[in-house]
């Protein structure tokens, strides 16, 4: 799962990119607060897997 987020962080931070600093930059903090939200959820994974091991 951890391999799944981190492609879909990667997915998101390129579209993000594409809207940066466009007309539509409005976009692009939404997508990057997504990706903020992807990494917590990754670490909150990994916090649960250690506990489970």
């Amino acid at each position: 799962m951890s391999t799944q987020i981190d492609d879909l962080v990667d997915r998101v931070v390129d579209v993000a990119e594409n809207y940066r600093g466009s007309d539509r930059d409005d976009i692009a903090i939404r997508l990057f607060e997504v990706e903020r939200s992807l990494h917590s959820a990754r670490r909150n994974l990994q916090s649960a897997l250690r506990a489970f091991s």
